[in-house]
């Protein structure tokens, strides 16, 4: 089975990584982007057939190393 794993800053978390390309496609003439925010991408794939099995399997991935839960938030797409 095949799950993604998105983890981004919180939203009251400073993104300086996303203002700098924000500000670098202003400069490229890219005069309607409003925000941007960072974040990192998983594809992890599970030898589970269970969904809720391998939900739980990631999201305690996502707990113990994949995020810093006091300033990253996390989101788990089944595939």
């Amino acid at each position: 089975m095949k799950i993604s794993a998105i983890v981004t800053l919180k939203k009251e978390v400073l993104d300086p990584q996303g203002k700098i390309v924000n500000q670098t496609l202003k400069n490229m003439g890219y005069e309607s982007i409003v925000n941007i925010r960072q974040g990192k991408y998983f594809d992890i794939e599970l030898e589970e057939t269970d969904k809720e099995k391998a939900k739980k399997i990631v999201e305690e991935i996502c707990k113990k190393l994949l995020t810093n839960i006091v300033i990253e938030d996390y989101t788990i797409n089944l595939k």
